[in-house]
Formats: structure tokens, sequence, C-alpha cells
């Protein structure tokens, strides 16, 4: 579905996800006078995103004001207070999409009635169009509905749908949160090689730009994770070594299995 044919999008929240889905939306060629925002206190540079594209903005929502999609870019804590105003822009068609990690389709039919909705968990890399997205439609999304808020959430990276609401904690838990996991790995790269002997500065720049440049390869190249590996490691090598230490019983993959199962219990808890 083209993006200008979209019709009315009303967005509450302008903050950094908020916004940067904003500004891809309208770069993508969303029509700016189809978009309202509700944000009480955007960024100066965002009000001038908004007003260069001709979107609407309000402090809150105006009266008599409906939306084909209601987009749900607030952080989790505040949803009690943004919700309630919100239920009459919730109309027969309209289609209700958040972003917000932890609350789950009933507690938001609980506040905007019984509507169409899609929960969506994208990560920070969303930012910069390099993020991916995991969603679930409930059953009163309809396939254009759906197809609608794909194009949009497309703009921020690739989206992909699970058959289970209860598969977006573990959305949240991989996706959601990993940009964290590879920042630490970063840290703990730049770390280890300051304990080996190099400079500060010097082990953080290899380490963030190998970790970069491992991440893009892994983009553009056709071949899975595992076999990339295999292509870095020689037979007695030093990342052999490595990797020993890595793939031992009691090195990474535990460690992650304990992570994201941490992770996702905390979102379960964060809806209830």
């Amino acid at each position: 579905m083209a993006l200008a044919q979209l019709g009315s999008i009303v967005l509450v929240g302008a903050g950094n996800m908020g916004g940067a889905m904003l500004s891809g939306w309208l770069k993508k060629g969303v029509p700016g006078a189809s978009v309202t925002v509700i944000d009480p206190s955007p960024s100066e540079a965002m009000k001038a995103i908004i007003s260069d594209a001709g979107a609407r903005h309000f402090a809150s929502l105006p009266e008599r004001l409906s939306a084909d999609i209601l987009f749900l870019a607030v952080k989790p804590q505040l949803m009690d207070a943004v919700l309630p105003p919100l239920k009459p822009a919730v109309g027969p068609d309209t289609v209700v999409v958040s972003v917000a990690a932890g609350k789950t389709l009933s507690y938001l039919l609980a506040h905007l009635g019984d509507a169409a909705m899609v929960r969506a968990m994208p990560n920070t890399p969303a930012m910069i169009g390099r993020g991916v997205t995991g969603a679930y439609a409930n059953p009163k999304v309809s396939d254009a509905q759906r197809t609608a808020v794909e194009s949009l959430l497309r703009v921020s990276g690739p989206v992909e749908w699970v058959s289970s609401e209860a598969d977006i904690d573990a959305v949240t838990a991989v996706s959601g949160s990993g940009p964290a996991y590879v920042f630490y790995l970063v840290e703990c790269m730049a770390e280890a090689g300051r304990k080996a002997g190099l400079p500060a500065d010097l082990a953080m720049r290899l380490a963030r730009e190998t970790v970069s440049g491992a991440g893009e390869l892994l983009h553009q190249s056709p071949d899975d994770a595992s076999r990339l590996r295999q292509n870095v490691t020689s037979p007695g090598g030093t990342t052999a070594a490595a990797l020993a230490v890595l793939m031992a019983e009691n090195g990474m993959q535990p460690l992650f299995d304990e992570a994201i199962a941490a992770a996702r219990k905390r979102a379960e808890e964060l809806g209830r």
C-alpha cells in the first residue's frame, strides 16, 4: 500500500522512537497533511519537522478528532494517563498500533474499547532506518489495516509478524532489548583489549568498528551467522582459541539463555 494512501494518522508521542518514525514516514511519502501529532512538549527540532511538513500538532487530543491509524509511541509508564482521553478518536474503522513494551492488547482494549489493534516492538536502530520490528495483530485487524500498519513500520526496517501475542515478549527480549547486548559486547571487547595492553581509546575504536563492520557484513551477506563465523575461524588459529572459551559449556550460550529468559520474564511482568 502506498504511504500516500493510508488515511489519517494520529501519532501520540514524538520522542526518540515516535519522532524517528514520523521522520521516516514523511521522507517516504506520507503527506504531512494526513498526520496529527499529539505531544505536550516535542523538541524544537521535532516542532520544525512537523511544521515544515504541514502536519498538525496539539499538546492534547482536540475534540472531534478521529484516526484511521492511531499510533501510540509513549513510554509504558505514561499509558495510564495518556490512553483515556484518546478513546473518542477510536472509531469502528480505526486500527490502534502500540509500541509500548509490556502493555498487552487486553490492557489497551480496557482503555480504548473493542478495536482493531496491533502490538509492535521495534528497536532503537529504527531511528536510523536499520531496525527490526516484531508485530502481532488481533483478529479485528483487517488485511488492509495490516498492510497499512506494516507499510508504516517497514519504514524503520523489516517487520516480522508473530502468531501469538505472547511471542511479543520473546521478541522484546531478543531484538527489542538486543541492541543493548551488542553495545555491551563492544564495551567488554574494549575492556579486554585494554587489559591486553592496548590504550583504552584504541581498544574502544577497534571494538566499535569491528562490531559495526561485522554487523554490516551480516546484513549484506547471504550466508547465515554460523557460516560467517566459520569463514573467520582457521583451525588451530587465534579465532579458534578465543571461540573455544566463548563456546565452552559455561560460555556465551548459557549466559544468553539466562539473559533472554530474564528479559522475557520482565516483559511479562510489565504487562500485568
